[in-house]
């Protein structure tokens, strides 16, 4: 039963008041204020499922307990059966929704600090998907030679995301004038998660790269430092800013062409070429700081991953047996 005190505050406190906080939270907060559009909806759509919920059990968001938090976490594991990783991400949302109130005083504790997600019982590089070296260059090859803006286009991105591990939502981010030239070299600004770095470009990729713009000028654009570096060549968006789906089509449709999108015991995305590119470069000598450099991870142990993948086989226990079956 509530207190005098909890009634006064909760009849003082709605939902409204916390989701206006919270607004002010994702504004001036998440990413130090600067965050990215997509995390910013990640945040609402992540939230908004929790309030769902609430309504669907008729809890009062500003009465939450502890335990509703827990029941909320077994209703996803039970109900909804999402991963751990994804509990996680929920959870944390929840978390940071009533930390924002607690921070402007409307109520006293966060019921969701402590509530922890389960155990990721999944080894960790069982996520990482990747291509051969083999399978890159069938890749490659696939995408025609035929001089259309279209395949140059294509073969500088799908270059450049698996030789040089770029996201998707930087190569949709970037623009001309994010190309930088430092000297002979050239590379890319591309900004990630949490910071802003410049992938180097390798001379074979810079070729195919600049022949794609001359292409453009070619076809009648006037060269503008602000123009998307990556555009559509549809009918419907022709020179728009290519999207984060239109890019993972592109590459879909190379990989069902090649059969490499679907091979048993592994499913190839447009995300695997990052993957790609960090396992092939460890394989093939580079040092690990290069690698997390080149890939922009935050944290060193990301980039072992890859390592982990490459060992796993390579320095198998059971290799050194001698004993043939």
């Amino acid at each position: 039963m509530l207190t005098t005190a909890t009634s006064k505050a909760t009849a003082i406190v709605s939902t409204e008041n916390l989701l206006a906080v919270f607004a002010e939270f994702l504004d001036i907060d998440v990413s130090a204020g600067d965050a990215a559009s997509d995390t910013l909806n990640t945040y609402r759509r992540q939230l908004k499922q929790f309030l769902i919920w609430c309504n669907q059990y008729q809890i009062n968001p500003v009465e939450v307990t502890k335990d509703n938090i827990k029941n909320y976490r077994r209703w996803m594991i039970d109900k909804k059966k999402f991963k751990p990783a994804t509990i996680a991400l929920k959870l944390a949302v929840v978390r940071r929704f009533y930390q924002a109130a607690v921070d402007k005083g409307l109520i006293g504790i966060n019921p969701a600090a402590g509530v922890k997600p389960p155990r990721e019982k999944r080894d960790p590089a069982d996520k990482i998907t990747y291509l051969e070296k083999v399978e890159v260059e069938q890749l490659l090859r696939a995408i025609p030679d035929d001089g259309t803006l279209k395949a140059a286009r294509d073969r500088a991105l799908i270059a450049i995301m698996t030789l040089e591990g770029t996201r998707t939502v930087e190569l949709h981010r970037t623009n001309i004038s994010d190309l930088v030239r430092q000297g002979n070299n050239l590379g890319i600004r591309v900004e990630g998660k949490r910071s802003i770095r410049v992938v180097p470009l390798t001379p074979d990729i810079v070729r195919i790269l600049i022949e794609y713009l001359n292409l453009r000028e070619e076809m009648g654009e006037t060269p503008n430092p602000s123009q998307p570096l990556f555009i559509a060549v549809g009918n419907r968006a022709r020179g728009q800013r290519i999207s984060r789906r239109g890019i993972r089509l592109i590459v879909d449709n190379y990989l069902h062409q090649t059969s490499l999108k679907h091979t048993p015991g592994r499913t190839i995305s447009a995300h695997s070429l990052r993957h790609t590119a960090g396992t092939l470069a460890l394989r093939a000598g580079a040092e690990l700081r290069q690698v997390q450099d080149l890939l922009g991870h935050a944290d060193p142990r990301t980039t072992c991953i890859y390592a982990h993948v490459a060992d796993r086989w390579l320095n198998n226990p059971a290799l050194k047996l001698g004993i043939e079956i």
